[in-house]
């Protein structure tokens, strides 16, 4: 236990507890509790149906006093943002006319000074972010939401975007493990089984695209598939085709770069199984009697098994993180979950939403990984 306590600690410190603290915004909630209090504290054990009573009106002018917290402030009203559109600017307008709110009655003030007010919705809004946690990321990327009464009932379909998006996801990982899986076989039967000078040889151009980084293969491409690029023009110069093709921002632009970045991970998967499988036991089924298609069924496919496994295993897990080849060569429809992530990370800065997608994507794939192993019995897991 003692040699192994600096690896243990450094796995902890740069990989677990990164995701640990990641994840853990999906469901933290704390900005409105902390930016409105009294608001918050007004609003306990109300029915959530009709309008709250005259001392929640008052907690909200005195929570929303040009001397709170700006920052707070800000962050907590595109926290209420986040869940119903309107409510920063409403928030804010009512900092601005505090004076004037804070000496007459405060429901009818608040509902004569905005309508909103007056929306049972602004009041469940923040009541639904009171916090310290909350299910609104979790069950948004699940297209759900909280109703009226904090009853769960589904997204409205314009908003229902991340279930289809999961499932193209899927879809398209599954796509390209299946081609690399096509591709990789007879190269890594041809590694395992030729002379060592030519393996050494292959192999050495199996691992090349390993050396240049993802963003530059992928760039690449770009140049390559362009309207006006290389392969459009060798083809126009050919006379293989009329007028140039549509060869990017599309599926099949993004099949091309993620099977190009992919396929060495199928290769080395499957090269590492074949090369350690007896070639006396081809030869033995042979001399038997059994037909070359009988060989390669019943001997020796379920002998390279395992590796067919890792290397299919290996190549979906990472064909659902990737992010820089879909944003490059794919359209709007070839965009997948880590698209979405970076969107909600980089642009909106609504990190509770992404890392709830980040979570849903974990699910999906221990789920499938669950469901594989269990069909499989866990045994074509092992390589080697």
């Amino acid at each position: 236990m003692g040699l192994v306590a600096p690896l243990f600690l450094f796995l902890a410190l740069t990989f677990f507890l990164p995701i640990v603290v990641m994840l853990w915004q999906s469901v933290s909630d704390p900005l409105v509790g902390r930016a409105m209090p009294h608001a918050v504290a007004a609003l306990k054990g109300w029915d959530e149906r009709s309008l709250p009573p005259e001392a929640a009106f008052r907690a909200v002018i005195e929570d929303l006093s040009p001397a709170a917290n700006t920052e707070l402030l800000a962050k907590a009203a595109a926290r209420l943002n986040a869940d119903l559109a309107g409510m920063r600017s409403l928030v804010f307008k009512t900092v601005d006319a505090h004076d004037k709110l804070a000496a007459g009655p405060a429901k009818d003030g608040l509902i004569a000074l905005d309508r909103r007010w007056g929306n049972v919705g602004s009041w469940n809004a923040i009541a639904r972010a009171s916090g310290p946690l909350t299910d609104m990321n979790l069950l948004a990327v699940v297209d759900l939401q909280r109703g009226a009464g904090g009853t769960i009932e589904a997204t409205s379909r314009d908003r229902a975007i991340f279930l289809r998006m999961l499932l193209r996801t899927l879809v398209m990982a599954f796509s390209v493990a299946v081609i690399c899986l096509v591709l990789g076989f007879p190269l890594s039967y041809l590694l395992a089984n030729t002379s060592a000078r030519v393996s050494n040889a292959l192999m050495f151009f199996v691992l090349l695209p390993l050396w240049t980084s993802n963003l530059v293969r992928t760039l690449s491409w770009s140049v390559l598939l362009q309207r006006e690029g290389i392969l459009n023009d060798l083809m126009l110069r050919l006379g293989l085709v009329g007028q140039p093709l549509a060869l990017i921002y599309n599926r099949a632009a993004v099949y091309i770069g993620m099977v190009h970045i992919l396929l060495p991970f199928m290769v080395l998967a499957l090269f590492s199984v074949m090369k350690g499988v007896p070639a006396g036991y081809l030869r033995a089924a042979a001399s038997l009697g059994a037909p070359p298609v009988t060989v390669f069924r019943r001997v020796y496919l379920p002998l390279v098994k395992p590796g067919i496994s890792a290397g299919c295993l290996l190549v979906f897990i990472q064909a659902l993180g990737v992010y820089i080849t879909p944003a490059l060569l794919g359209g709007p429809n070839d965009q997948g979950i880590a698209t979405l992530i970076a969107f909600y990370v980089n642009k909106t800065i609504n990190w509770g939403l992404a890392a709830a997608l980040s979570l849903l994507l974990l699910v999906a794939t221990v789920l499938l990984f669950a469901i594989y192993g269990r069909l499989t019995g866990g045994k074509s897991l092992q390589v080697g």
